[in-house]
């Protein structure tokens, strides 16, 4: 049996994922995959998606050979129940895994098999796709055609915003001005994790108030500066930052990387060293994120406006942010009809 694992193979090249298949013991590269891997770079996909599709096709790979004592897939090796059989595999491991872990994972495989065997017989199996009408984004436009792949049935996803005690405990366990920036950006800006470790010095607009950040997709966008991360931001710059010849604003403070660009290992072992100092056990930079989220959107934020300072390509996404309570709607409810109610034309008798 072949031992395979993910390799990362960084390059200046920018048409070749830096993320590679490859045999551990003989070297050899998984070509289907790796083909696939590089047709998603040229998408600028984010690093770290790139990383996860790597993974996830890693994992299709070796439940491939363990059915089939190969690792080679071809067109007519797939069959109309290879995605399903896939499915059945992961549900029935000891190991529970949620329907969303199995829904990307086989979405995933999905489109790599599509694009790499577009005329595989996988493609064509009624069961897992059926024809249904799009409707458009807050019901703008007009419905369109989609395709409705194999999924696995999933609760309705619920984002519980960190409270402000337990934002208090994690805040008060931090002790220097690099690591308090980086939660300030998350919390107060709703930055993600890899946009805040791609900033650049030269994307802070500290006299402006405004920063820079690269987002999915390498879209930029300008946000506003909130005045407590531009005073975080200034004081780890003028008192801490290490001097040292990268752009890159947060970087390793002590060891043999010090004046290196941070790594989302790095901001990993930040995270996970304070959750159990302070006994957080659900702060991680995406739950801050949707607490900045729910935040503003409290504060009134709209969503359109809300989308933008996410850096959000679609609406719905935005949506799966904005969760209030009865009473809230309520409040609101009464305030907009005391506030803004257009008068009725006429009386009634």
């Amino acid at each position: 049996m072949m031992t395979f694992r993910v390799v990362h193979k960084p390059s200046n090249n920018h048409v070749r994922c830096p993320y590679r298949i490859v045999d551990q013991a003989t070297g050899r590269e998984i070509d289907w995959i790796n083909q696939y891997l590089d047709y998603e770079m040229l998408r600028r996909l984010a690093d770290t998606t790139l990383r996860t599709y790597a993974h996830e096709l890693l994992h299709f790979l070796r439940w491939w050979e363990g059915v089939h004592h190969t690792d080679v897939v071809t067109k007519d090796a797939l069959t109309q129940t290879t995605l399903l059989d896939y499915v059945r595999f992961q549900s029935g491991q000891e190991r529970e895994l949620t329907g969303a872990t199995i829904n990307q994972r086989v979405a995933i495989v999905d489109r790599a098999l599509r694009i790499t065997f577009p005329d595989a017989p996988h493609q064509a199996a009624p069961a897992l796709q059926t024809t249904y009408w799009q409707r458009a984004p807050m019901g703008i436009g007009k419905p369109r055609p989609a395709l409705s792949r194999l999924r696995v049935k999933t609760p309705k996803r619920t984002i519980v915003p960190l409270s402000v005690d337990e934002v208090a405990r994690f805040w008060s366990s931090f002790r220097n001005s690099r690591d308090l920036a980086i939660v300030g950006l998350m919390l107060l800006q709703g930055l993600r994790s890899q946009e805040v470790l791609d900033l650049n010095r030269d994307d802070l607009l500290l006299s402006e108030a405004q920063i820079r950040v690269r987002g999915k997709g390498s879209k930029t966008r300008f946000l506003p500066l909130a005045p407590e991360a531009n005073q975080l931001l200034d004081h780890y710059l003028r008192l801490e930052r290490p001097q040292t010849s990268t752009n890159a604003l947060f970087v390793s403070l002590k060891g043999p990387a010090r004046g290196a660009r941070m790594t989302p290992a790095g901001l990993r072992s930040l995270f996970r060293h304070h959750r159990r100092t302070t006994g957080v056990k659900m702060a991680n930079p995406h739950r801050f994120r949707h607490t900045f989220a729910s935040d503003m959107v409290r504060a009134g934020v709209s969503l359109p406006a809300l989308m933008q300072l996410m850096g959000h390509a679609q609406i719905q996404t935005t949506m799966v942010y904005v969760q209030v309570t009865p009473l809230e709607v309520y409040q609101q409810y009464a305030r907009a009809v005391s506030q803004h109610i257009r008068p009725v034309p006429g009386t009634l008798s």
